[in-house]
């Protein structure tokens, strides 16, 4: 990932709070990727959280999740564009950025994750969402839209999941959600977080 690119980033969340960007990396790490994302032994039912809580209710979200590792060469050729983008962030934003998390997400056909936000204000945690889709192929009919809102709930952009374009956004400030997909759909879910990494 290019030092203009950063830059851009950069700029569109101080401007707008969000930006979406197709053909952000090589087409060769996406594709590695998605062989990855579908290894699927390892996935779980994603859960729901609040505060201190957290727990599964498929009537607000069926996806299925796997945390990254980062010991494998792909996986961590990816976090290492996402930390060099931490420190982009932290020096122009001072956004106090202490690290980054992020999973594989698995929708099935039928799969969706209701309106909801990243962060609630005053639960300092979570500040810069990524998604990083990896779907070859996706076409409007295949459903799985990524619908962003404003504050006012207002929507705002509709992404499709195709291959390579990643989103990112101020956690805080977007209630989002994704529609049924129609097909198998994958995307990397990241945060870059202020609090202390527990593990």
């Amino acid at each position: 990932m290019q030092t203009t690119l950063y830059t851009k980033i950069i700029e569109a969340l101080v401007e707008d709070g969000y930006i979406i960007l197709e053909d952000a990396f090589s087409q060769t790490l996406t594709n590695e990727l998605l062989t990855l994302a579908k290894q699927e032994g390892a996935y779980k039912s994603a859960a729901i959280s609040k505060s201190t809580t957290a727990h599964i209710d498929k009537n607000k979200r069926s996806d299925k999740t796997k945390w990254i590792d980062p010991t494998n060469t792909t996986l961590k050729e990816y976090l290492d564009i996402m930390q060099a983008l931490q420190i982009h962030l932290n020096r122009s934003l001072y956004l106090g950025l202490s690290y980054y998390e992020a999973h594989f997400a698995l929708y099935e056909q039928g799969d969706f994750y209701e309106k909801h936000l990243d962060s609630f204000r005053g639960n300092k945690n979570r500040v810069v969402t990524t998604v990083y889709y990896l779907n070859d192929g996706w076409s409007n009919e295949d459903g799985g839209e990524l619908v962003i809102y404003d504050k006012n709930e207002k929507e705002i952009q509709r992404v499709m999941p195709k291959a390579n374009t990643l989103v990112v956004f101020m956690s805080e400030d977007f209630p989002h959600e994704v529609l049924p997909a129609k097909k198998q759909r994958y995307s990397i879910a990241g945060w870059f977080r202020v609090d202390t990494k527990l593990f």
